[in-house]
């Protein structure tokens, strides 16, 4: 029950990582700290006499053994600093937050990449997203991101395929944010790991989000950014990463691209460019089942038809595939269909289309 009143602790306002750290060094363990008289609470030094209010208040409405019970029917878990469990390298940089809460497994080993973007990603972006981080993922390495929507998701996604992915959230791990994440958090937590230092119920905010980059470039052993404006989060983490001795990767675009000034400056301030998983792989001496080059797809004559009417960064509508392509247009919707259920294209917004980017396939 130690981990409950951790979490109890850290419900009442005011009372932050550092304060806990206190409270359990002065009484010995969250259970003694929780049940502290108020005489003791003082005599600690460890709260000022709005915190020490706001902890009886709480203390008075909280109850230990339904929140546990709660944790438990929606198969949360906690982790501190103090456990063995805790992800070592999050543990060596300044200020981890002493409790973690996560759905799902917590990561095995160190080998772990994080990849962030912008929201707003363009299909160039969420393309080369999808490829390093599948590549990765299949090469035995975990990706991190934050869950957000654009690079983010093609991240979490691209990982899912073939591996081990971590979402680290701005929101308590049982909030779903953005909304039409819901089902990829859930497959995350069945095959990775969901976390937030906040407790479950805390709704997202404009003000979690830094703190939240901080925790997935400590969790990495390097970060990819793959498309950033100038003034993005992207580039937030990015700096929190350069701050934890961690390396910044960047994935090179166009010089007239929005999205791309921010990557493009990182390159010029020395980040490594990237454009493989290779590329990751080699900096780290990790050993890969990669082969240098994949097969290319096997199609029919209709097939590759419609396919070579495609490219990887500017979608296109299915009235331009069937002009380029000269085939009918339900069948070329038919063929469209089948090269998506084989990985092989991605259909964007408006029924648009563009080539799924794939390690070793140019």
């Amino acid at each position: 029950m130690e981990q409950f009143y951790l979490a109890a602790l850290q419900m009442v306002p005011g009372i932050g990582s550092s304060r806990i750290k206190a409270m359990v060094d002065y009484f010995g363990g969250a259970r003694q700290a929780w049940l502290a008289d108020r005489g003791d609470l003082f005599l600690s030094k460890c709260l000022d006499n709005n915190v020490c209010n706001n902890l009886l208040a709480q203390r008075d409405k909280i109850d230990i053994h339904k929140l546990a019970e709660s944790f438990l029917k929606k198969r949360i878990s906690l982790c501190t600093l103090a456990e063995d469990t805790y992800p070592d390298l999050l543990r060596n940089t300044f200020n981890p937050p002493y409790i973690l809460y996560y759905r799902g497994t917590l990561p095995a080993d160190n080998k772990l990449i994080a990849i962030v973007g912008s929201r707003q990603a363009t299909a160039y972006g969420k393309n080369a997203a999808g490829m390093l981080s599948s590549a990765l993922a299949e090469a035995g390495i975990g990706i991190i991101s934050g869950a957000a929507r654009g690079i983010d998701t093609a991240a979490h996604q691209g990982a899912l395929e073939h591996g081990y992915t971590i979402a680290v959230l701005g929101s308590g791990v049982d909030v779903a944010y953005p909304p039409e994440n819901a089902k990829l958090l859930a497959s995350i937590a069945e095959n990775g790991a969901v976390i937030s230092e906040y407790t479950p119920g805390t709704l997202a905010h404009p003000a979690h989000f830094p703190a939240r980059n901080r925790i997935i470039s400590g969790l990495s052993q390097g970060v990819i950014v793959v498309e950033a404006a100038e003034k993005s989060g992207a580039l937030i983490t990015a700096d929190f990463a350069l701050e934890a001795g961690r390396d910044v990767f960047a994935v090179p675009g166009g010089i007239f691209a929005i999205f791309s000034k921010g990557t493009n400056r990182l390159i010029k301030q020395g980040a490594k460019l990237v454009d493989s998983a290779k590329d990751v792989l080699e900096e780290y001496g990790w050993e890969t089942a990669l082969s240098a080059q994949m097969a290319p797809p096997e199609l029919s004559a209709e097939e590759q038809a419609v396919y070579s009417t495609l490219n990887y960064t500017d979608p296109i509508g299915i009235e331009e595939i069937v002009i380029k392509s000269n085939v009918l247009p339900a069948k070329a919707a038919y063929i469209l269909l089948q090269l998506s259920l084989r990985g092989l294209t991605v259909e964007h917004s408006a029924g648009r289309y563009t080539c799924a980017a794939r390690e070793g396939i140019k």
